[in-house]
């Protein structure tokens, strides 16, 4: 734990915001950018292969660049092929596609565009190469692709309007619900709506809190939909009905009301309890101190949202948090550049750098254990990619900790419990 250097996997051309890990193919999905103002900072979605390429290494290549012209991805969501991508007030949804090419001549690698085709991977410089490849990645040249058989391609679907703020109207948080049927959207005007997939038919829009939408999340089964406003409010929703409002202040009796805000809200699994559903939430403080005070992670129950257990995580105001598929890792990103892995079950924290990235985390991903039968993980008990404000992509491993069989440790037990009465025997005759 502590100050170390973390490689980077991959280093964009613009500011990164968002990344994803698509579980059908394995793609690692960023995006980000420089926004409408002209600075020369291109607008971007980036397609990445991750390998594993040593015990606990791993490296990334661009496969594809698809253009956003003027708008800046700064939130996305990515499910059955389809990246919903949050630009300014609009959230834009995009069809990718990996295609087989056949013949083996070179793809031209043609930027701009909304279905840009390119041929697949350019491995990353080795550490001893200094500019070659790398530097074409930081400068955006993506002529040395080389041409393989990978392809992808992404065509616009459709937009909607997702913040009707008349001011900078700007969409803060997309998902998609557990099941695909439903796409859920949060901005800075304070309201939730949800559109139906994939046909895009609103089928709700209510004022969910006064101010901006910072997260949101629906639980499996669509029955709770849990959102975070900037005021104050972490809210359970039942369709377009408030259910309940959660009050992580009252697990720490001594904590005053408004003294912290909720920054971010998830749900997940419980391994081993197929039935059991934790809401996690991150509580950050409302003000800053000479002397920060800490920052906080509670688990609720996820059904009937009693609190669980409550924990401080450190004093860095926490940017990003995410949650592993399986439901035992919580992710968290901090606004000065640190990465942690928390335990979920315990809250207690696992791993963590301290300014990886230097600058704000904007997004976090763990990757699944398995995709197309492919174990990503390697002997890693899990692994998370981060980036940030830096362009820089890097991923974060946890290696399996050291344990013993159970039957080693019972014909220990037996071991000792012979070699005490042995002892007693020698010492005490006629002990037994």
């Amino acid at each position: 734990m502590g100050k170390k250097r973390v490689p980077d996997v991959y280093r964009a051309p613009f500011p990164l915001y968002s990344i994803k890990v698509d579980p059908k193919t394995g793609l690692v999905i960023t995006a980000g950018g420089g926004g409408a103002s002209k600075t020369g900072i291109r607008n971007a979605v980036h397609f990445l292969d991750l390998q594993l390429v040593g015990e606990h290494q791993y490296s990334a290549s661009l496969l594809h660049c698809h253009d956003t012209d003027t708008r800046a991805t700064m939130n996305m969501a990515v499910g059955d092929g389809v990246i919903a991508a949050g630009q300014d007030g609009t959230c834009s949804l995009m069809r990718f596609q990996l295609c087989t090419q056949t013949d083996g001549s070179k793809a031209a690698a043609k930027e701009g565009g909304n279905s840009v085709l390119q041929g697949s991977a350019r491995r990353r410089a080795g550490k001893g190469d200094k500019g070659g490849q790398d530097g074409a990645a930081a400068s955006g040249d993506l002529s040395n692709i080389k041409n393989e058989t990978t392809r992808i391609s992404v065509t616009g679907l459709a937009e909607v309007q997702s913040d009707l703020n008349p001011q900078d109207p700007l969409q803060k948080v997309v998902r998609f619900s557990p099941d695909l049927s439903l796409l859920l959207t949060g901005g800075t005007d304070g309201h939730i709506r949800v559109w139906e997939f994939p046909s895009l038919k609103k089928k709700f829009d209510f004022k969910a809190h006064e101010g901006e939408i910072e997260d949101l999340d629906m639980s499996p089964g669509k029955k709770h939909l849990v959102t975070v406003g900037r005021d104050f409010a972490c809210s359970v929703w039942s369709g377009n009905q408030l259910a309940m409002s959660l009050k992580w202040h009252e697990t720490l009796p001594q904590m005053a009301e408004k003294t912290y805000r909720y920054m971010a809200c998830r749900f997940g699994k419980v391994e081993d309890q197929k039935e059991a559903l934790r809401c996690y939430t991150v509580q950050i403080p409302h003000k800053r101190d000479r002397r920060p005070p800490p920052c906080y992670l509670t688990k609720w129950d996820g059904k009937n949202f009693l609190p669980m257990l409550t924990a401080p995580c450190g004093t860095e105001v926490i940017s990003s948090l995410a949650v592993s598929d399986s439901g035992t890792f919580l992710g968290l990103g901090t606004v000065t550049g640190s990465v942690a892995i928390y335990i979920s079950f315990s809250l207690q924290k696992l791993y963590y750098v301290q300014e990886s990235h230097g600058i704000v985390v904007t997004d976090l991903a763990f990757l699944p254990d398995s995709f197309k039968g492919k174990n990503i993980n390697g002997s890693n008990e899990t692994a998370m990619l981060s980036v940030a404000v830096d362009s820089r992509c890097q991923v974060h491993a946890v290696p399996n900790r050291r344990s013993f069989p159970i039957w080693l440790v019972l014909f220990c037990c037996g071991l000792m419990v012979v070699g005490v009465i042995f002892l007693l025997q020698y010492l005490f005759p006629g002990f037994i």
